[in-house]
C-alpha cells in the first residue's frame, strides 16, 4: 500500500455531506478509519483506507479533517 496520500496528478473525490459529523469515517472495531477515492487516471479509481489509530470519535475527526485538509491542499484536482 502506498503511504503518500496522494501523487502527483491525482483527482481526489470528496463528497461531504454536512448532515454526517463521521463522513469518510468507519469504525472498525473500536478503531476508527478514514477512507477516500482518489483518480491516478481519467479511468481507474482506487479507494484509500488508513488506521487514525484511535478509539475516540472526536479525535478521529480532528485527524480526518487535517488528513484531508491537506490532501485538498496538494492535490492536482479536485474531481466532480
Amino acid at each position: 500500500m502506498n503511504n503518500q496520500p496522494i501523487r502527483q496528478c491525482e483527482d481526489i473525490a470528496l463528497r461531504i455531506d454536512d448532515t454526517n459529523l463521521n463522513h469518510h469515517l468507519w469504525n472498525n472495531n473500536g478503531t476508527w478509519w478514514i477512507h477516500y477515492t482518489v483518480y491516478p487516471t481519467p479511468v481507474t479509481a482506487e479507494r484509500i483506507r488508513h488506521s487514525l489509530k484511535t478509539k475516540n470519535v472526536f479525535q478521529a475527526r480532528d485527524r480526518r479533517d487535517r488528513i484531508l485538509g491537506e490532501l485538498l491542499s496538494h492535490a492536482g484536482r479536485l474531481a466532480a
